[in-house]
């Protein structure tokens, strides 16, 4: 630059952990929500949104320790201490306690958007991730959890993964908290915080295996890296018995129940979290959820600490290295954090990052569409004024349509090319002297897709791409796009 002082240019780049989505994907990631969306509200699911900055406090001390640490904290104009949400589910409590002269319980809603967590980034992990949650808040009732369970398995079929007796593409295996608390109480073990650190350890034996959670529930063991891991400091023959309790498997839900409770001492807590499994399956089998579609599974832990009952996770089992793409469960004490009266609630969040990705190895991501319907192109002089006449017409019917503003005079191949690369299906052409005959020329260029993907003569896919084109009154514009777009 002769004379002028050089401009230092910014490297352009995104941050580590985060990511970018261009129109393709944005357009696909935007289908798969849309029928996530309308399963969600075929059960009466409210959509609400709240800010991604919430006070400290809000936040502090509702996930664990782990959660703590990977919090993003940041300070307000008015030096508050305030950090980026790291579910959507603690933002709902507040909302639950700051209106709750306005909301009607039970209150069920959805709510898509992104949070952050300050975590190691690594396959399929991210610190900004978008999250699609359902929660029913105000009610005790088991048929609660047993509608977003329900509510999963119609996620599911509705994103083209089916689960039938015989072939099982998905599964939700599904615990109670009250289990494993009514466990270890039968074994004189009555500490909170040695019941959270016993769920946290078996929370990893999908990731560390059943070895190394024996290890962890003792005297503790180390990890890959060398590094030591506190043991939680049961006894072997404790350890044993919580191994064996979470291993129990059935051909059933209910048969899975009445292998659990040859397990539990006969005391209240027992007796309580078998009769809401037991309310669970029935109320599945009355929403016709399949035993092959969610099981019952002592295993299932979940890490977060403010669950209290019922949980659930979702695996694809054709791409499991996706881990759980669907999790949740109940939490009836977390709303208590911002109010002095109980208020239930039950809710579960699809990793909609992680699970976009995992339908797409699986071939199950819909077919890509164009946002544009019509594309608006020009041969020779025609006036703008008139090219933009025509959009607005289009536009007033309904028709997504874009006119082509590229630099100079651009011809009729390129304009083309332009279309068939962003996979619009029409083509509106305004040539110089079908403006002054109050005409224009309309293409179909999803036909041509159609009709030249099998040919393979050059001649042949030349003439094919001369095809689907008519010259109609400008009058008739509207309704023959119409026709053509059926």
């Amino acid at each position: 630059m002769t004379g002028e002082t050089k401009r230092a240019l910014v490297n352009p780049q995104t941050l580590k952990g985060f990511q970018d989505f261009l129109p393709e994907a944005m357009i696909l990631r935007n289908q798969v929500a849309q029928r996530i969306k309308s399963v969600y509200e075929s059960y009466g699911f409210l959509p609400i949104d709240t800010p991604i900055l919430e006070h400290l406090a809000s936040l502090i001390g509702t996930g664990g320790e782990e959660t703590n640490k990977e919090l993003f904290r940041l300070e307000s104009p008015e030096n508050e201490a305030v950090a980026m949400r790291y579910d959507l589910t603690v933002p709902l409590a507040r909302i639950v306690a700051q209106y709750r002269d306005t909301l009607k319980l039970p209150f069920r809603r959805y709510h898509f958007g992104p949070v952050f967590r300050a975590d190691k980034p690594g396959f399929g992990r991210f610190r900004q991730f978008t999250q699609f949650d359902i929660d029913v808040v105000g009610t005790e009732s088991v048929a609660a959890d047993a509608e977003i369970i329900a509510a999963m398995c119609e996620v599911m079929r509705a994103v083209g993964i089916c689960s039938d007796d015989e072939v099982r593409d998905f599964e939700i295996r599904i615990n109670n908290r009250k289990l494993m608390d009514a466990l270890l109480q039968g074994f004189g073990l009555r500490s909170m915080e040695l019941q959270k650190h016993v769920l946290r350890v078996i929370d990893k034996l999908k990731k560390v295996g059943l070895d190394n959670v024996r290890k962890e529930l003792g005297q503790g063991r180390v990890d890959e890296s060398g590094d030591p891991i506190k043991g939680v400091g049961l006894s072997p023959d404790i350890i044993e018995k919580v191994l064996a309790f979470i291993s129990i498997r059935g051909s059933s839900r209910h048969g899975v129940l009445e292998e659990v409770q040859k397990h539990l001492s006969d005391s209240e807590a027992s007796r309580t979290a078998l009769s809401e499994m037991r309310t669970l399956a029935d109320c599945l089998d009355a929403l016709h959820v399949r035993e092959s579609e969610a099981l019952f599974d002592p295993s299932l832990a979940r890490g977060l600490d403010y669950y209290t009952g019922p949980i659930y996770e979702a695996y694809l089992l054709a791409a499991p290295e996706f881990g759980s793409v669907i999790g949740g469960g109940r939490y009836d004490r977390l709303v208590e954090r911002f109010l002095d009266v109980a208020v239930p609630g039950t809710g579960a969040s699809i990793g909609f990052d992680r699970f976009v990705s995992a339908l797409e190895k699986l071939g199950k991501l819909p077919a890509q569409a164009a946002v544009t319907k019509a594309l608006l192109i020009t041969l020779g002089d025609v006036q703008m004024t008139d090219v933009l006449g025509c959009a607005k017409e289009l536009r007033n019917a309904g028709i997504p349509t874009e006119v082509y503003l590229g630099e100079g005079k651009a011809g009729m191949k390129t304009q083309l090319s332009f279309a068939n690369t962003r996979r619009i299906p029409i083509a509106v052409i305004l040539g110089e002297d079908e403006v002054k005959a109050g005409k224009v020329s309309i293409k179909d260029l999803q036909a041509g897709f159609e009709q030249r993907a099998e040919i393979k003569d050059h001649d042949a896919y030349r003439k094919a791409g001369k095809s689907g084109q008519v010259t109609v009154d400008r009058s008739a514009m509207v309704e023959t796009v119409k026709s053509l777009l059926g």
